[in-house]
């Protein structure tokens, strides 16, 4: 997918407004990666399908499940966390982030992209953020392990939680890694920018 196809299928499917928006984090990404190490140097040339179409694309995997908490852990520089914030705006979004630094450029995306209304940055990490509300959805993209996700998110989800986590080229070997110790209905959806790479899809998890 070059840039072109990838600004054309956010545009498709989101309409042009959201992409303009998200051009806009694209710039402030782009300037932050100047401070911080954001996002590997190799793919700034691939942002739009490496980073902004790789992270939309969860949010076709969540289909009518709309309007309830959309917990992101390990956000870093906000994917896929602000970019499904910008284009989904029924849901209330967590941004779950411990380093400090990127914590203030989460926060500086907020503001500066009018995402306050349903984003919520939280500096910590996920086994000490104690939620009001059970997550109806979790995203996480590379963080760790699948058993280790689970056992750490174990308090802000529920089995009624729909897990939505690119896994790249390993997502089949972690779903049987996995099933060693967590139940519950594990699927892998290809990833619409790289054929090898897969992100895995999870419902009803809970430990055996």
């Amino acid at each position: 997918m070059t840039e072109e196809e990838a600004r054309a299928w956010i545009v498709d499917r989101f309409d042009v407004p959201r992409e303009t928006l998200l051009a806009d984090y694209v710039a402030l990404l782009l300037a932050e990666a100047e401070h911080q190490n954001l996002i590997s140097a190799s793919t700034v040339d691939t942002l739009w399908s490496r980073h902004i179409v790789d992270s939309a694309q969860l949010l076709l995997l969540a289909g009518e499940k709309v309007g309830g908490t959309w917990v992101d852990i390990g956000t870093g520089a906000g994917l896929p966390g602000i970019v499904v914030a910008i284009l989904e705006p029924r849901n209330h979004y967590v941004l779950v982030e411990p380093r400090g630094k990127r914590v203030a450029f989460l926060e500086q995306c907020v503001a500066q992209l009018g995402l306050a209304d349903r984003v919520q940055v939280i500096g910590s990490k996920i086994e000490r953020y104690s939620p009001p509300h059970r997550a109806d959805i979790v995203s996480a993209r590379a963080v760790a392990p699948l058993p280790n996700l689970f056992a750490s998110a174990a308090p802000s989800t529920s089995r009624k939680t729909l897990w939505l986590l690119p896994k790249g080229r390993n997502a089949q070997s972690e779903v049987e890694a996995a099933r060693r110790a967590w139940q519950g209905s594990f699927h892998v959806e290809q990833s619409v920018t790289d054929p090898e790479s897969g992100i895995v899809v999870a419902r009803e998890v809970r430990p055996r």
